[in-house]
């Protein structure tokens, strides 16, 4: 694929920024952290995710930040009745089935996306338990050479936004022992359906 890509979700205009913070004030929640300065393209971590609800609550909190956040779904999402709502919300269908190439083409959606993309992947894959993250959210930031964001939702404090944020330097471990640090105080909804922090490449 050539020439620059485009945004399909909403421009993070005054109501939409409105919209995230009364979403969050009704709700009860806190929002924690800033919106790193200068940076306009990152892979940020949707963790942890253990129900639906985590994808509103993650919309209300970029719009607070003002970020224009897209997220990756199964394709199955899309062609289901509200699918192009989904995309407008920013979503982008996937094909689970082929890892390698979904890495690559998120790459170049970071780097191409007019205006700048913070891309969300939820690193556990799904919403039930995992003994390890998916590692994609990692290679895309290494190839697309973008900072992971770690943005978190804690159902026990009733707080949201980001923990962390840094470009990783290729040391898995150590870049994976950072990212622990910045969840090892953070429930979930449903905690026992949190998934371990660790990636399947380090149990390799």
């Amino acid at each position: 694929m050539t020439g620059k890509a485009t945004h399909s979700g909403p421009q993070p205009i005054k109501p939409l920024h409105r919209f995230g913070k009364l979403w969050m004030r009704a709700l009860g929640w806190k929002l924690i952290g800033e919106m790193p300065a200068g940076v306009d393209r990152a892979v940020f971590i949707a963790a942890p995710h253990t129900t639906n609800w985590d994808l509103p609550h993650m919309l209300g909190v970029s719009w607070a930040l003002r970020v224009r956040m897209a997220w990756l779904g199964k394709d199955s999402l899309f062609s289901a009745p509200g699918g192009f709502a989904l995309k407008w919300l920013g979503g982008r269908p996937v094909d689970r089935s082929a890892p390698h190439g979904l890495v690559g083409e998120a790459a170049r959606l970071l780097r191409e996306t007019e205006g700048g993309l913070w891309l969300a992947v939820p690193p556990s894959g799904t919403r039930g338990f995992r003994d390890h993250w998916r590692s994609g959210f990692y290679h895309i930031a290494r190839e697309a050479n973008v900072p992971i964001i770690c943005g978190f939702i804690d159902y026990s404090r009733k707080e949201m936004g980001i923990a962390d944020h840094f470009v990783p330097t290729g040391d898995m471990t150590a870049d994976m022992d950072r990212i622990r640090a910045a969840y090892a105080a953070i429930e979930g909804k449903f905690n026992d359906l949190k998934s371990t922090i660790r990636l399947k490449d380090e149990l390799e």
